[in-house]
C-alpha cells in the first residue's frame, strides 16, 4: 500500500491519456500555436508595410509612380543626396566599427597586459549610453562649442575652437564610438572558441602573419562580423540624431521627418519605402555571402591562451594607451553626469558650466511635470516588454524545437524589425492606424496612448527572439523528450522542464527590450503627443531650450539603469550575452 500512494499522486501530473495531451500530441498542434504569431506579425508588421508602400503609389487616388519620379527627379536632388549620404555614412560606420571593434576584441582576449582588466570592462561602456545620449555627450565634449575644443581654444588664444566635430565625420565619429561594441562582443564571443592550432598550422606551413589573418582568423569570424555588420548597417541607417545634431539635413531619416511635418504624406512613404528596400537588401546581401561559405570549425583543439606583453617597452606603452583609452571610454559618461548637476540656461560660451545643483535630480521624483516623462516612458516600456515577452519566448520555441511548413518564412518575418529602421516603423505605423480597421479593433490609434507601446514593439521583436532561441539552442532537446515520453503533457514539460532552463536567456532579453524601450527616440518623435511624451523626447526638448542640466539628469537615470540591466544580463548569461546580437 505504502508504495502505491506516490503513484497515485503522480498520476494526475502526467497522465497520458488526458484530453489535454492527446491535442499536443497531434501533429496539427503546431500549427495552433504558431498562427497567432503569424497574425500578429501580419497585422503589426506586414500590413502597415504594405499600407506605406501603398501610399506611395498611389497619386489621387490612382495608381502611380509619380511620387518615386519625384525622388530620383534631378531637377531637385536633396531625396538623392539624402540616399547616398544614408547609405555612404552607414557602409563607413561598417567599416570603422569593424576595424575598432575587431582590432579590441582580438588585442583583449589574445594578449596579458597591464590594464587589460579594467579596458575589458571599460570596452563595452558605450552601451550604457543611450543612442540619444550617446550623440548629446560627444556634441557637448567635442563639438563647435564642446568642453574640449574651446578649451584648447582658450589656452592656446585662438580665434576658432580646433579639432571641433561636424558634418559627416563627425556622424562617422559617433557611430564608432558607441556602435564598435556590437562587433566587440560578437568578435570576442567568436575569437574565445577559435583554435590555434589551426592557426599554428598554417605558420608551420610557411603562412606569414598578413596570410593567417586574412586566411584562417577572419573566415572563422565572418559569421559574428556579418551580424554585427548587419546591426551597425541598419542602426546607422536608422540614425536621425547624429545628423541633426552634426548639422547634416541630407539624410533619409530626416528627410522623411521633415516631409512628414510638412504635411508631404506620400513622400514621406516614398521615402520610408525606399529606405527600407536599402535596409533589407543590404540584409540579403549579408546573409548569402554568409551562406555561400562554409565557416564551422572541424578541429577539436582547445581555445587561445593569452600571449603575455613581456618587454618593459611594451609593457609601458601598454600601461599609457590603456590609460588613454580608458579616458577616452569613460569621457562622454563622465561629461553627462558633470551636466546633470549644472544650473539650466547657465552655461553660454564658458568651457565648464559655472553653477551647479542638486535640484534636477530631486525634481525627477518629486516634480510632477519632470516625472511624467518617465512614467509615461515606463508604462509604454513594461506594455510593449510583455507583448515581447510571449511572442518572443512563443516564437522562439516554435522555430528552435518544433518541425512546421513555413519556419522560414517565421523567421524572416520575425528578424524584419532589424531592417525597418524606427523612422519607417513610425510612418508604416500612421499610415495604417490613422483610421479604424480589424487590426486597430475599429479604433484610431494615432494620437492614442497605444500607438508608442506598438512601437516599441514592432521595433524590439527580435531582442527576446534572439535571446531565448541562442539559449535554447544550447539546450540539450533529449531532457524535454524524457519527460515528455514519462508522460508529461507538451504544456506541463515546457513549464516545469524548458521554461526553467532557458530562463536566464528570457530574462536577459526581457531586460535588454524593456530599457531600450525606455530610450527609444527615433520612432517616439514621430508618434509622440504631450499626454504621451516619453523621456527620450524630453531630453531632446529640454536640450533645445538650454535646460542642460535636466536633460542630463534624464540621462544619468538611463546610464544607471542601462547599466544595471548590462551587469544584470552578464550574470544571467555567463559572460556571453552579446552572443544573443
Amino acid at each position: 500500500m505504502q508504495t502505491n500512494k506516490p503513484q497515485a499522486k503522480q498520476q494526475p501530473a502526467i497522465r497520458p491519456n488526458s484530453r489535454w495531451t492527446t491535442i499536443t500530441t497531434s501533429p496539427y498542434f503546431v500549427y495552433v500555436l504558431i498562427a497567432p504569431l503569424f497574425l500578429i506579425l501580419l497585422a503589426y508588421v506586414i500590413y502597415p508595410f504594405f499600407q506605406t508602400f501603398l501610399q506611395s503609389v498611389k497619386l489621387e487616388g490612382a495608381f502611380s509612380f509619380k511620387n518615386y519620379a519625384r525622388f530620383f527627379s534631378l531637377d531637385h536632388t536633396s531625396n538623392l543626396e539624402a540616399l547616398w549620404n544614408s547609405v555612404y555614412i552607414s557602409v563607413l560606420s561598417v567599416i570603422t566599427c569593424g576595424i575598432v571593434g575587431v582590432a579590441m576584441a582580438f588585442l583583449l582576449e589574445r594578449y596579458e597586459f597591464p590594464g587589460r582588466k579594467i579596458l575589458s570592462v571599460l570596452a563595452i561602456v558605450p552601451m550604457a549610453l543611450p543612442p540619444l545620449i550617446g550623440v548629446l555627450s560627444f556634441s557637448f565634449l567635442y563639438g563647435d562649442s564642446g568642453i574640449i575644443p574651446r578649451a584648447l581654444q582658450k589656452l592656446f588664444d585662438l580665434d576658432h575652437a580646433p579639432l571641433a566635430l561636424k558634418g559627416i565625420w563627425g556622424v562617422i565619429v559617433v557611430h564608432t564610438f558607441t556602435m564598435y561594441t556590437y562587433f566587440y562582443m560578437t568578435a570576442s564571443t567568436a575569437i574565445r572558441g577559435l583554435d590555434p592550432s589551426l592557426e599554428e598550422a598554417a605558420a608551420n606551413l610557411g603562412a606569414g602573419r598578413l596570410l593567417i589573418w586574412r586566411r584562417v582568423i577572419l573566415p572563422m569570424l565572418t559569421p559574428a562580423i556579418i551580424a554585427a555588420s548587419l546591426l551597425v548597417f541598419m542602426i546607422s541607417m536608422a540614425s536621425y540624431t547624429a545628423p541633426l545634431v552634426f548639422g547634416i539635413d541630407r539624410t533619409l531619416t530626416m528627410q522623411i521627418y521633415l516631409s512628414r511635418t510638412n504635411g508631404d504624406l506620400d513622400m514621406a512613404a516614398t521615402q520610408s519605402t525606399l529606405l527600407s528596400i536599402v535596409s533589407i537588401l543590404f540584409l540579403i546581401m549579408m546573409r548569402w555571402y554568409q551562406n555561400a561559405r562554409n565557416y564551422q570549425n572541424m578541429s577539436k583543439g582547445v581555445s587561445v591562451h593569452r600571449t603575455e606583453v613581456k618587454s618593459k617597452a611594451g609593457k609601458y606603452t601598454a600601461m599609457v594607451l590603456s590609460f588613454i583609452a580608458t579616458l577616452v571610454l569613460m569621457l562622454p559618461i563622465l561629461v553627462i553626469v558633470l551636466l546633470s548637476f549644472s544650473e539650466d540656461s547657465t552655461w553660454t560660451v564658458q568651457v565648464l558650466p559655472p553653477e551647479y545643483t542638486l535640484q534636477h535630480f530631486k525634481d525627477l521624483f518629486t516634480d510632477p511635470k519632470t516625472w511624467r516623462p518617465i512614467a509615461n516612458s515606463f508604462k509604454m516600456s513594461f506594455v510593449a516588454t510583455i507583448g515581447n515577452l510571449l511572442f518572443g519566448v512563443a516564437a522562439a520555441y516554435a522555430i528552435v524545437r518544433m518541425k512546421f511548413k513555413g519556419k522560414t518564412l517565421l523567421d524572416i518575418l520575425i528578424m524584419l524589425p532589424w531592417a525597418l529602421p524606427g523612422t519607417v516603423v513610425a510612418v508604416n505605423l500612421i499610415t495604417a492606424f490613422s483610421e479604424p480597421n480589424v487590426f486597430s479593433f475599429n479604433q484610431v490609434l494615432i494620437g492614442s496612448f497605444w500607438i508608442l507601446p506598438l512601437a516599441y514593439f514592432v521595433r524590439h521583436l527580435p531582442l527576446i527572439f534572439r535571446s531565448t532561441s541562442s539559449t535554447l539552442m544550447q539546450m540539450d532537446s533529449s531532457v524535454e523528450e524524457a519527460a515528455r515520453n514519462l508522460g508529461a503533457s507538451w504544456w506541463y514539460s515546457f513549464r516545469r522542464v524548458v521554461f526553467p532552463m532557458a530562463l536566464s536567456g528570457i530574462l536577459a532579453g526581457t531586460l535588454l527590450a524593456m530599457v531600450e524601450g525606455l530610450g527609444e527616440f527615433v520612432a517616439s518623435i514621430l508618434l509622440y503627443t504631450n499626454n504621451t511624451t516619453p523621456m527620450s523626447v524630453e531630453i531632446f526638448q529640454r536640450m533645445y531650450a538650454f535646460e542642460f542640466g535636466t536633460a542630463c539628469a534624464y540621462g544619468v537615470l538611463q546610464i544607471v539603469m542601462i547599466i544595471l540591466v548590462l551587469f544584470v544580463s552578464r550574470k544571467l548569461t555567463g559572460g556571453n550575452a552579446g552572443s544573443a546580437i
